[in-house]
């Protein structure tokens, strides 16, 4: 097992406490506090270059024993989509659930869950490490996404894995509710450890934690991990999606990578 180097893991230890000091609950947008916007736009930055420079793109993230797993696993962001489609497929067990793939694909799809757990899987346990300062360790079970990559073929054009979601994010303002959707490049989508997780702890996802499909991208803190995935679009960048900036987090400040 490979663990995380000390400097990162000291850096990531000091921006969680000084964030713990400023109040952030519930991964909620820091946008209102330049302390935490400074904390976060450095942290993402410094990381990056510290995993590029050093770790290369195959190093993985620790993994665990099932000794190690938490007994009480958090369950961050929304915790259960107003989507009327989603609550539909939720009460029926998601069988008529579709994962659509397409963007800059070679063969767009749309993926029913069978296919999926049909597909090669990977167990891994793992930490989520939130912006927060928590952390819990977790049994997950999914699709490495790198397969379904080679199943729709990605074009040469494509840069980036967009993930949209079904629930939405009540900001208060005037627009109604915010579609929740991030982001991630190719780099980090082939990585071993990337998957569509569809089971936890050896059980089908609960609502709470993202059911039917959501990412685990083990290498980068917890708000890049999006719940409730409906459609995977490929694209060569994501200016057109939301305020352009990569995710509903980063339109509201947060670092678009977020590695540790």
């Amino acid at each position: 097992m490979v663990d995380r180097p000390t400097t990162r893991r000291a850096l990531l230890a000091r921006g969680a406490a000084v964030l713990g000091a400023v109040a952030l609950a519930g991964c909620e947008p820091v946008t209102d506090n330049p302390l935490a916007k400074k904390i976060l736009g450095g942290v993402g930055g410094l990381n990056r270059r510290v995993q590029e420079a050093i770790l290369g793109p195959e190093q993985l993230a620790q993994e665990y024993g099932l000794s190690d797993v938490s007994t009480t696993f958090y369950a961050n962001g929304s915790t259960d989509p107003d989507d009327k489609h989603y609550q539909s497929m939720a009460a029926t067990g998601f069988k008529d659930y579709k994962l659509i793939v397409d963007g800059l694909v070679e063969r767009p799809m749309e993926l029913t869950m069978a296919e999926l757990r049909a597909m090669p899987a990977r167990t891994q346990i793992t930490r989520h490490d939130c912006v927060e300062g928590w952390s819990c360790i977790g049994q997950w079970t999914g699709t490495p996404l790198q397969a379904v990559l080679d199943r729709v073929g990605v074009k040469p054009t494509a840069q980036y894995v967009v993930f949209h979601c079904f629930d939405a994010m009540d900001d208060g303002g005037f627009s109604g509710p915010t579609p929740f959707y991030g982001s991630i490049d190719l780099l980090a989508a082939r990585h071993p450890q990337t998957i569509l997780a569809y089971d936890k702890a050896g059980k089908p996802l609960e609502v709470k934690y993202g059911a039917p499909l959501r990412l685990r991208v083990e290498r980068q803190l917890g708000y890049k991990m999006t719940k409730y995935i409906k459609r995977i679009e490929l694209t060569s960048d994501f200016k057109g999606i939301g305020q352009g900036k990569g995710g509903y987090w980063e339109d509201s400040g947060y670092q678009w990578y977020a590695g540790i």
